[in-house]
């Protein structure tokens, strides 16, 4: 059940930092009262732009920050529309308005099932969120990430998953790149895109899971579809489909 939404918010734009290319990070100051779980997602919306077209002032976008952050922090790809451009170029401390939190996509709380987690690109952000207070908290859940980008170059947050992965027991990365030929980049680990095949080399004989998806509606459909003839119950999939990237 989607928790009540609590009311807008007035929060100031903090620093932005380039995470991979062509992707910022947005700081966002985080209200006194506002609570979310991992993996949700917030509305923003730039009040009275410089500039504005079809596509409105208002975007959703998940945050990627942990509860315990004193910030809200939300990821966007640079893409040619006024709202990304605004947010991308207007000055620190300008006033935006964020709504929600809205979403159901938690982590579950049967911790003797396994969490396997399903992205490529900007699809990483709630699964940073999840991953991060699962580390911090020290949850017993058994988590995998499967992480599907063209080049390193394109991974949002990719060193700070491998480092996750090093001081969290319970989380295993599985990072695979589909273009490496057109990477500056040395590359040893999976290559080609998340498929049944390298899910079970990496899950091997453990227990049932309970899967998550995230992305462009066409890579959720796929997803979903390959873990529907691999026999995973669709009880078992939880997905959220993220547009206009």
């Amino acid at each position: 059940m989607t928790p009540a939404i609590q009311h807008d918010f007035l929060v100031r734009l903090g620093n932005r930092e380039e995470i991979a290319e062509r992707t910022i990070a947005c700081r966002l100051e985080k209200p006194r009262d506002f609570v979310f779980k991992p993996g949700q997602f917030i509305e923003v919306t730039l009040p009275n732009p410089p500039e504005t077209d079809a596509e409105g002032n208002s975007r959703a976008f998940s945050i990627a920050s942990a509860p315990r952050d004193d910030f809200l922090l939300v990821v966007t790809r640079l893409r040619e529309s006024a709202f990304k451009r605004v947010l991308s170029h207007v000055p620190q401390g300008t006033r935006l308005k964020i709504d929600g939190p809205f979403g159901d996509l938690h982590l579950h709380n049967d911790s003797s099932r396994v969490a396997v987690m399903l992205c490529g690109g900007i699809g990483i952000t709630p699964f940073r969120s999840i991953i991060l207070n699962a580390t911090q908290n020290n949850l017993p859940h058994r988590i995998f990430l499967f992480y599907s980008n063209r080049r390193p170059e394109d991974a949002p947050f990719l060193e700070e998953m491998q480092a996750l992965e090093k001081q969290n027991p319970q989380f295993k990365l599985v990072a695979c790149m589909s273009e490496m030929e057109k990477s500056r980049l040395r590359w040893d680990g999976e290559r080609g895109k998340i498929n049944r095949q390298m899910i079970e080399k990496h899950l091997g004989g453990l227990p049932s899971a309970i899967y998550y998806v995230t992305g462009p509606p066409g890579f959720v459909a796929g997803m979903r579809a390959m873990l529907a003839n691999s026999g995973v119950d669709d009880d078992a999939i939880r997905t959220e489909e993220f547009g206009g990237y």
